[in-house]
């Protein structure tokens, strides 16, 4: 409930912002409350459900999710074109009402009552939550600014960067150590070649997932010349493919338990959709650039919800909260960079061939990293032509390259998908937490009356 709240704390600000600091100090209570949701969802399935039955609970939640993310960039685009952007978190108010309202009166679970609030405080990694929180805040800046603010070649993106990454290090290092009695993740969690796999796999599939989302919208405005909210309409074939394949995957997981072959075939068809991503240009056709979603949103949907109980499957029920909200942070972690990596690869094949564009003034508005701020139809369609289609024709192959490198990124967790081992899924379920009493007690009675009607 704290964390919808923060959740819904957060949009109230970035919807009443009135300068950008104000946006950003919303934007950041916001995603504290959003990434708490989605890892919170994840442990509460963990906990309530044994691993082998989870995938069909998980399908229930993408069931949801799928509505949400199909609705969600359509309307998104209507708001932004048709009436103020604060409506866009505005929207958030409400929904977090419903949420806290249905918590409130159905969500009861166990918690250990037999530590002192003190107890239970002295029990958090405050040194290794430091250690990761000034690490992935030091990595994350020289991310969200490398290539446009300043060169990545630059020392203010160098500098942090580096040491942000050596904090991580620093991290791990902390983590396995004496000085650290309850480590926030435990390196026993990728002490298993299967787990470990699984975790270089996610944030790969994470990095894609963020890899498309931002610039497959680039190709339907700047090259296709499409408006925000068509936009939307034109990436719904990722999303109604995507996430029902993925609500299906989990079911077929929950049936067969064979995680390795969904993530062998799905990463194969993945890669796949990213080489073919790579085909489109300014002339392509409806059916070409819908098909293409389509395969690779079959892939998305085969891998999305099954990579986490493939990194539960080799550790125990004790861990279970831990190696969820690794993997969470992994998942989270993974974002950034599936934004950051293909805007340098964008950035710097856009400078390569801008001199192809024949007025000066445009070229020099759209170096710098700043072609992908005005890579929308108002602004290309602005451009008298023949600058107009060159302006195109630079964003096209731009993208051609983004799409090339996406590949590499598809292929390297296909490899590493055969060197998984299939571990049999937990058919039992051991937690010291789950409902409380009286809904074991109710959902007790209540699969007793349905074993006497089959009877009957």
């Amino acid at each position: 409930m704290i964390i919808v709240a923060l959740f819904c704390l957060g949009s109230g600000i970035c919807g009443g912002a009135t300068s950008g600091a104000m946006l950003i100090a919303g934007r950041a209570i916001q995603g504290m409350g959003s990434g708490g949701i989605n890892m919170m969802i994840d442990v509460i399935v963990s906990d309530l459900v044994p691993l082998r039955e989870r995938g069909n609970f998980i399908a229930i939640v993408l069931t949801v999710y799928a509505a949400g993310t199909a609705i969600g960039p359509v309307l998104g685009g209507i708001i932004v074109q048709h009436s103020h952007w604060s409506w866009v978190f505005y929207l958030n108010l409400p929904i977090c009402g419903v949420a806290l309202v249905l918590l409130f009166l159905f969500l009861h679970v166990n918690y250990k009552r037999d530590m002192t609030l003190l107890e239970r405080l002295a029990r958090i990694d405050y040194v290794g939550n430091a250690l990761i929180m000034a690490a992935t805040v030091s990595v994350l800046l020289p991310l969200t600014y490398a290539g446009s603010r300043y060169a990545w070649s630059a020392w203010q993106t160098l500098v942090p960067l580096i040491l942000g990454l050596g904090g991580l290090v620093l991290f791990m290092g902390f983590e396995g150590s004496s000085l650290c009695p309850h480590p926030v993740m435990p390196p026993r969690l990728f002490a298993n070649k299967t787990s470990a796999i699984v975790y270089i796999n996610t944030f790969s599939f994470t990095v894609l997932l963020y890899w498309v989302t931002f610039f497959l919208p680039v190709y339907f405005q700047a090259v296709l010349g499409s408006s925000p909210a068509r936009a939307g309409v034109q990436f719904l074939p990722a999303t109604l493919v995507g996430i029902p394949g993925a609500a299906i995957a989990v079911v077929v997981l929950s049936k067969f338990g064979n995680y390795k072959a969904l993530h062998i075939v799905g990463f194969a068809i993945l890669a796949l959709g990213m080489g073919l991503f790579s085909l489109l240009g300014p002339s392509s056709s409806a059916a070409r650039w819908i098909s293409f979603q389509v395969v690779a949103a079959l892939g998305t949907g085969m891998v999305l919800n099954t990579l986490l109980p493939a990194f539960q499957a080799g550790l125990p029920e004790s861990d279970q909260a831990a190696a969820t909200a690794t993997w969470a942070f992994i998942r989270s972690y993974g974002n950034i960079w599936g934004v950051a990596i293909p805007a340098a690869v964008f950035n710097n094949r856009f400078a390569l061939h801008a001199n192809t564009i024949s007025d000066p003034a445009v070229r020099a508005l759209l170096l710098n990293g700043r072609a992908y701020e005005h890579a929308t139809r108002d602004f290309v369609y602005s451009l008298p032509s023949p600058v107009r289609e060159e302006v195109i024709s630079v964003f096209s192959q731009s993208l051609k390259l983004v799409w090339q490198v996406a590949l590499v990124f598809a292929g390297l967790p296909f490899l590493l998908a055969f060197f998984e081992k299939q571990i049999p899924l937990r058919t039992e379920l051991e937690t010291e937490f789950g409902l409380t009493e009286e809904n074991k007690d109710t959902k007790s009675s209540q699969d007793d009356k349905n074993v006497q009607e089959v009877k009957l």
